[in-house]
This record gives C-alpha cells, structure tokens and sequence, in this order.
C-alpha cells in the first residue's frame, strides 16, 4: 500500500496507508479530515486537496467537470485537485497532500 504524507486544515501533518484503487477521498473521509458531502460524484468541492509541487505531474491534471468546480473555490490553486478524483496507484508512494481550508 502506499503511504500518503497528509498536511490537514490545522497543518498537522501524518501519514496512512491508502489501498491501490481507492479514491483519495475515501482514505481521507475515513479519518474525517475531508466530508466529501457529494460522496465522490466531484459535484461540491468538500474534499479539495492541494497536490505537492512535486507530485502534480504524476497524479495529473483535473478534468473538465473537476476544473469547472474549482473555478468557484477561493482557495484554488494550480496544484488544486478534488481528492475524489485521484485514484490512489502503486506509484503514489510518497505523494504529498494539503487539505484545502473550508469555505462553507
């Protein structure tokens, strides 16, 4: 499994375990840093994630509906993803992520 390094609203930081497959919302929603109201369907932006600089090519750009979201967050930046979006995948060992500040 890889290990995904967390920086959540408070700027804790720490570090889980993720299954292969799993959305990154799920493993963040289980520790109740993200609340994921929309359950996954990238309709309300409650799991926004902003990617380590290092690791945005590797886990990608946002989609269009993912980017037509976005658009709308105060807290959007060029490294701005919506966790359940991000597939976790063997090669996100490592991969560093900070939970977006609430806007609701």
């Amino acid at each position: 499994m890889p290990l995904i390094h967390v920086t959540d609203r408070a700027g804790r930081d720490y570090s889980v375990d993720a299954a292969i497959g799993t959305p990154l919302m799920e493993v963040l929603r289980e520790r109740g840093d993200v609340e994921a109201i929309c359950g996954g369907s990238a309709a309300c932006a409650t799991c926004h994630v902003h990617v380590d600089e290092a690791w945005t090519e590797r886990v990608g750009p946002a989609g269009p509906d993912e980017t037509n979201l976005l658009e709308y967050s105060l807290e959007r930046r060029p490294t701005s993803r919506l966790s359940c979006q991000v597939e976790v995948r063997a090669d996100f060992d490592g991969l560093k992520v900070r939970i977006a500040a609430s806007e609701g």
